[in-house]
């Protein structure tokens, strides 16, 4: 297919299209003469992947690339490339302190409790030390164990979200599988623990009044 065919398929406008070739993140077509090519269905599932990783996972051009360049990379297998996947749509690191450092150190061991592989350099550990000094000045001082009804729920979301992702699938489905649903369904948690949350409320402390 040509790239206006290219861009109907896919929804995404050529010049758009243009910009991701010379950017290094859509491979090239066959050269067909001068200023002429042809692209075919890897052209489309690389679009697609794209776009879910610059959409919904709202990642930069440079973080893109790199999740692509685990994609085409022969030597990793999957569990790899949906780490680097995970790592990337993880928010950047807070500025280093002395009660983050610490924080860090405590949830390491909390998580290593959990028997939890993870990679000690996964961005989601610096979260939630973020988060564990965001509670102690908040209300105090308090360990990471306040985390472990969370740690509960998310293990059963995190098997049954991966439960889902077929091992036998190309490695860029994979990701554009897990990119969707980090994101989106992370979204509907949080919508749904507010909804939870004003219904317990109201059977708890009862109605609000109609003011």
């Amino acid at each position: 297919m040509r790239v206006s065919e290219l861009s109907s398929q896919s929804e995404v406008p050529i010049p758009t299209i243009k910009f991701y070739l010379r950017e290094g993140l859509l491979p090239a077509g066959t050269m067909t003469g001068a200023t002429q090519a042809i692209y075919d269905h890897s052209h489309l599932e690389r679009l697609r992947v794209i776009r879910v990783l610059r959409d919904v996972g709202q990642l930069s051009v440079t973080a893109i690339r790199d999740v692509l360049a685990a994609i085409d990379d022969p030597d990793l297998a999957l569990p790899e490339v949906l780490e680097l996947a995970h790592h990337a749509l993880s928010p950047p690191p807070p500025r280093a302190t002395t009660e983050h450092d610490e924080a860090r150190r405590l949830v390491e061991t909390f998580v290593a409790g959990l028997e939890w592989r993870v990679d000690p350099a996964s961005p989601a550990l610096d979260a939630l030390a973020g988060a564990l000094v965001a509670l102690q000045q908040t209300v105090g001082p308090c360990g990471p164990d306040v985390f472990t009804p969370y740690a509960q729920a998310a293990e059963q979301i995190a098997r049954f979200e991966l439960s889902t992702v077929d091992p036998r699938q190309s490695a860029e489905s994979a990701v554009a599988q897990i990119v969707v649903g980090t994101v989106i369904f992370e979204r509907a948690l949080i919508a749904l623990r507010h909804l939870g949350e004003e219904h317990f409320s109201r059977e708890r402390f009862g109605q609000p009044s109609d003011r």
